[in-house]
């Protein structure tokens, strides 16, 4: 979806909610233009009901750029962005991108290259002049997302946009254990052995004050918002609503079996 037809459903979203209109399924709002899956089209239906601030966005894990969640704010939104990513040639990739494309090549966004930790992300943040207020935090990296989000005291994202560990279903409230050097596990069909449940996400999201809103299809990224910012077409969902794509049970019943034994931390 170009960049026209993005502004022009923001402002169909906004009119709407103004009119006193019902919300629109959540499903339907979802598209992709960088993101991975769908996560692009509720990124812009959470900002065209809450409005953008500053425009700034950090990134945990960018990949190659062209395929992650703030990509379409930056290069179509005017967004300035904070983008991590631990792998040198993907921060490579990403950097070169960036200033490449005609939308972002005058003020691309800042890519650190670099491990980051519970111990150092506060710090590598506040470096890079990205304390306080922003309007969106997204956290990929399979591993320690967790405790990455956790150890963040030096942010206040307005969005919180997570990877969870979908194949624990909704109830079970568990991580996996803090390591500086935690490795994924990775099978055929992704990172099966990583991050954390919906469960743990959501009582972390309760203590910094952000109510669970909605997820993708697959259940594999959530979306928090900050409890400050009311809105009628974003109330609190259940954890439970959101496995009900044939992938998220194959998941739970399949892929499950072959991590349920490892080890796992319950918080």
């Amino acid at each position: 979806m170009n960049v026209v037809a993005q502004k022009m459903l923001m402002e169909t979203y906004r009119a709407h909610a103004e009119q006193g209109l019902s919300a629109p399924d959540w499903k339907s709002c979802g598209f992709r233009c960088y993101s991975q899956h769908e996560e692009d089209g509720y990124i812009l239906y959470l900002f065209s009901l809450l409005g953008f601030t500053n425009r700034r966005v950090v990134e945990i894990c960018c990949g190659s750029g062209d395929e992650s969640n703030t990509a379409n704010l930056i290069l179509n939104h005017r967004c300035t962005g904070l983008l991590f990513e631990g792998d040198e040639a993907l921060a490579k990739h990403a950097e070169a991108f960036y200033k490449e494309n005609q939308d972002s090549k005058f003020w691309p966004p800042k890519i650190f290259n670099g491990w980051v930790t519970a111990d150092n992300i506060n710090f590598f943040i506040e470096r890079a002049g990205f304390g306080g207020e922003i309007d969106l935090l997204s956290i990929d990296i399979d591993g320690i997302d967790y405790w990455l989000w956790k150890a963040i005291s030096v942010l206040s994202p307005r969005v919180v946009v997570t990877e969870i560990n979908h194949l624990w279903g909704p109830e079970e409230s568990v991580t996996v254990p803090y390591a500086d050097d935690f490795k994924a596990v990775f099978t055929q069909y992704g990172s099966d052995y990583a991050g954390a449940s919906i469960a743990a996400f959501n009582k972390l999201a309760k203590t910094k004050g952000y109510r669970l809103v909605g997820a993708n299809a697959f259940a594999t990224n959530v979306f928090f918002v900050r409890n400050d910012l009311a809105h009628p077409w974003l109330p609190e969902v259940a954890p439970k609503t959101l496995f009900w794509h044939p992938r998220a049970e194959f998941g739970r019943n399949v892929r499950f079996q072959g991590i349920k034994d490892k080890a796992w931390e319950r918080v």
